[in-house]
């Protein structure tokens, strides 16, 4: 059976509306989908680190409580879990300050076993963190080798645009490394000062790797694949409850696709029917509408038992 490994970071997300703290929950980009997947019934295994503290421990429950491994979660001793407080505004959008000190970041692991057309996601500052590239780089190396699906959502946030110069050997590389890219708007306006989802991609994307997805929130979806393949896939209007992990739920929901459907590497490698394309897609579009129906950061606990049934 194919299995999902995330690699990323764990964070306590606060939430907070109207400046008061509404919710507290384990999260992170690639967290988030984890646990979606795990809820969904797909075989999961969680790479990451935490602190040894109340916060690390109720992560490393939480996991095991949505059906996510966590053998390859490392805590360490005398460290601080980190945190993030997420204010929503009028709109039910987030904006993030984040408490972590990335110096003492380290990303000690054994390789878990991966086999051909397993799934790895990976994403966001921790996939391009100097700290911990060379263990990050090693690891995605070695996935890659072994034939895995490796899904890159670049998750760059403004709070990071400073360090665009210096990360962008890092980026490039782990473009290099995917066989599937997700980024929005916002990514590339921050990361290459574009908005254009057709120069980004002829620019910037399609050299390193066929399959692009670019998001724009509420806006349509533009999804480009080899063989020449582009799709303008619209948003379903929902009322949000919270936007925080709409995109980590849009890429489980992906993954989920990819899965579902059969979908190999050799299959993204040559190309694939529109058709099976939009099955994707919709999985994609369900799961991230879902989870901006709650504050969980995830899909429900009930959307994953009807898609188990």
């Amino acid at each position: 059976m194919r299995k999902v490994y995330g690699i990323g970071e764990t964070v306590l997300d606060i939430i907070f509306n109207n400046d008061q703290p509404i919710g507290a929950i384990p999260g992170g980009s690639v967290f988030n989908a984890m646990i979606s997947l795990g809820r969904c019934g797909v075989p999961t295994e969680m790479i990451s680190e935490t602190g040894d503290d109340r916060v690390g421990r109720n992560t490393l429950r939480f996991l095991n409580d949505n059906n996510v491994g966590s053998q390859y979660v490392t805590t360490y001793p005398g460290a601080k879990s980190p945190v993030s407080l997420a204010f929503l505004n009028e709109n039910n959008d987030a904006e993030y300050i984040f408490y972590k000190d990335h110096p003492n970041d380290k990303l000690e692991m054994v390789f878990p076993k991966i086999n051909r057309d397993d799934i790895v996601l990976f994403g966001s500052y921790y996939s391009v963190n100097p700290v911990i590239r060379q263990p990050m780089a090693t690891f995605l190396q070695y996935a890659k080798e072994k034939g895995a699906i490796l899904y890159y959502d670049v998750n760059f946030r403004s709070s990071h645009k400073d360090e665009v110069i210096k990360l962008t050997a890092n980026i490039l590389e782990n473009l290099e490394f995917a066989d599937i890219v997700r980024g929005s708007d916002e990514d590339f306006r921050v990361m290459f000062k574009k908005e254009d989802a057709d120069k980004v991609y002829r620019g910037d994307i399609s050299f390193y790797c066929k399959n692009f997805i670019y998001t724009r929130g509420v806006e349509p979806t533009d999804f480009y694949a080899v063989g020449n393949f582009f799709k303008q896939y619209s948003v379903k209007h929902v009322e949000p409850v919270s936007t925080i992990g709409a995109g980590d739920n849009f890429n489980a929901g992906f993954v989920y696709g990819l899965l579902k459907h059969n979908i190999t590497l050799d299959m993204l490698n040559n190309g694939i029917d529109d058709r099976l394309w939009d099955k994707v897609i919709e999985c994609a579009q369900a799961f991230a509408a879902n989870a901006c129906q709650t504050i969980s950061n995830s899909v429900s606990k009930e959307f994953g038992a009807a898609l188990r049934a």
